[in-house]
């Protein structure tokens, strides 16, 4: 009896469409690949989330699985409604880049000089910032 008033009651059979207050995005080619990147991403972050948790000093460990985790869920909700052709694909794009942007920004500010910063020199500039640049972009992008 309480689920039946929080569903809305069907129509003729049909679900209402996806597609939010701004309406179906047109699923291109080229949206369909910024759909499997955003998600690829989000969950090549998943092992990662453990090997952070696992690698790092407890407390260390916390800020940065936190941070991590959120960026995979931003990617992957923005990816999968991409996927969908959902117009809701914006606020999940805008968190995206500003995680991502802070990530690379905190990964560079606390590396140690050598190795350590050459990784995550490399992480920024071949991961982190393209990502966030995408997301920014999905973001501003009107269609």
């Amino acid at each position: 009896m309480t689920l039946t008033a929080f569903n809305a009651p069907f129509k003729s059979g049909s679900c209402p469409a996806v597609g939010g207050a701004g309406g179906p995005v047109r699923l291109t080619a080229a949206r369909r690949l910024q759909g499997r990147i955003l998600t690829g991403a989000g969950l090549a972050l998943l092992p990662w989330l453990g090997y952070l948790a696992g690698t790092l000093p407890p407390a260390e460990a916390a800020a940065w699985v936190v941070l991590d985790a959120l960026e995979a869920a931003a990617l992957l909700t923005a990816g999968t409604r991409l996927l969908r052709g959902d117009s809701r694909h914006r606020a999940p794009a805008a968190a995206a880049a500003v995680l991502l942007l802070a990530d690379a920004c905190l990964d560079l500010a606390t590396a140690a000089p050598g190795t350590e910063l050459a990784t995550a020199l490399a992480m920024a500039v071949g991961a982190e910032l393209p990502l966030a640049g995408l997301c920014a972009w999905l973001t501003a992008r009107r269609t």
